[in-house]
């Protein structure tokens, strides 16, 4: 059995939904009654994408008003963890907000959490009985659109075990190595590295999770320019592109999936996890 809090969100197939009705009191308190036309003994999955505290205040109803119905086994789907990037304190004055939202999460004691490309170690660790689904089919369905003759580009050193396990997963595609630096207290990007002297006008496709405003990529694709890359590509999971997309137009071709919201119309492509769960 299926429970999408989103309806435009339903990356899941093939399962029986469950009916619902919800709606924000004028206080802003999230409301949900649960059609009691199901199978209780089943299993449920519910799928949302917590954009929001009222998202989690959402989930949190959800799971109380299934565990008044008897449903014994509830297992969530959450694609893009919400704070995943706030994983360490790096100055005082700051929050582990990633831990804040795995412990409400963690009260639910809910049997499984998937997460979908998570943003580092840091969120199985904490979320309970947490499996990561990992980015690979998304990869390599962008590679049926672009074609497999490209060099995958790690924009920094966080996202390089994760590279190389897709690399594994495609065959063997080369990976490019780079860098950069920020300021811990403005996050402001400097130092842009490319470890490759000439990349003899390859295609390059930078694989990462998040995209948000998108200044790591803009000043990494200067650099591969300057390395003789060919056409530039940009592959995330989880597209927050707050900036819009004309800050992004040295790319070829940008990629993502609707893990975090919709595109209707955007100059972007999105594979749907559908097509990829």
């Amino acid at each position: 059995m299926i429970l999408n809090l989103d309806p435009k969100f339903t990356p899941i197939l093939n399962k029986e939904e469950i009916k619902f009705q919800s709606f924000t009191f004028s206080g802003g308190e999230p409301h949900i009654k649960i059609n009691p036309d199901f199978d209780n003994t089943q299993k449920v999955t519910i799928t949302h994408r917590l954009n929001s505290f009222n998202d989690l205040g959402l989930l949190c109803i959800t799971v109380d008003a299934l565990r008044r119905m008897e449903v014994k086994i509830i297992d969530l789907f959450i694609p893009y963890f919400p704070a995943a990037r706030q994983d360490r304190v790096m100055i005082k004055g700051e929050s582990l907000s990633v831990k804040v939202y795995a412990d409400i999460i963690n009260a639910l004691q809910l049997n499984k959490v998937f997460v979908f490309d998570a943003h580092s170690e840091v969120t199985p660790a904490l979320v309970n009985n947490c499996e990561v689904i990992p980015n690979h089919t998304f990869i390599a369905a962008v590679l049926k659109v672009i074609g497999e003759n490209v060099k995958l580009i790690s924009p920094d050193g966080g996202a390089l075990k994760k590279i190389y396990k897709v690399s594994e997963f495609l065959g063997g595609i080369e990976v490019v190595e780079c860098s950069k630096s920020r300021d811990v207290k403005t996050g402001r990007l400097s130092g842009f590295k490319v470890y490759e002297d000439d990349l003899n006008g390859m295609d390059c496709l930078i694989v990462d999770d998040i995209c948000d405003g998108g200044g790591t990529f803009v000043g990494l694709a200067e650099e591969l320019k300057k390395k003789n890359a060919g056409k530039l590509y940009l592959a995330v999971s989880h597209g927050i592109f707050n900036k819009g997309f004309e800050v992004l137009d040295c790319f070829d071709a940008i990629f993502t999936t609707n893990s975090v919201k919709d595109f209707e119309g955007e100059s972007v492509q999105v594979i749907g996890l559908d097509q990829l769960i």
